[in-house]
C-alpha cells in the first residue's frame, strides 16, 4: 500500500466513524434518552451550533448559556447547565 493508498483508507474511515457517531447520538435522542443541556459545555465540546456558529465542537468558552450538549435525560442540573434555553435579547415575556 502506497502512501496516496494510505491516506484515501484513512480519510474514508474517518468518514465513516463520524457519521456512525452522529448517526448514533440521533438515535439516543430520538428515543428521548437524551436531553439539551444549555450551559454546561465546555469549550470545544459542544453538540450543536449556535447564533455564532454553526458547527458542533466550536465552543470558544467554558459554560457558556448559548451553548449545549446532549445529556442523559434528568441529569442537566448535575452538569451545572438547565434543559432551557437562555432568553434571546430583545424578546420580552407576555
Amino acid at each position: 500500500m502506497n502512501k496516496r493508498q494510505a491516506l484515501l483508507a484513512a480519510a474514508l474511515a474517518s468518514v465513516c466513524a463520524a457519521n456512525a457517531t452522529a448517526k448514533g447520538q440521533m438515535d439516543m435522542q430520538a428515543k428521548g434518552e437524551q436531553e439539551k443541556c444549555y450551559g454546561a459545555a465546555k469549550a470545544g465540546q459542544n453538540d450543536c451550533g449556535t447564533a455564532t456558529h454553526g458547527c458542533a465542537g466550536q465552543a470558544a468558552v467554558d459554560n457558556n448559556p448559548a451553548e449545549w450538549r446532549n445529556v442523559p435525560k434528568g441529569s442537566c442540573g448535575k452538569a451545572g447547565g438547565k434543559p432551557t434555553p437562555p432568553q434571546q435579547q430583545g424578546k420580552q415575556d407576555k
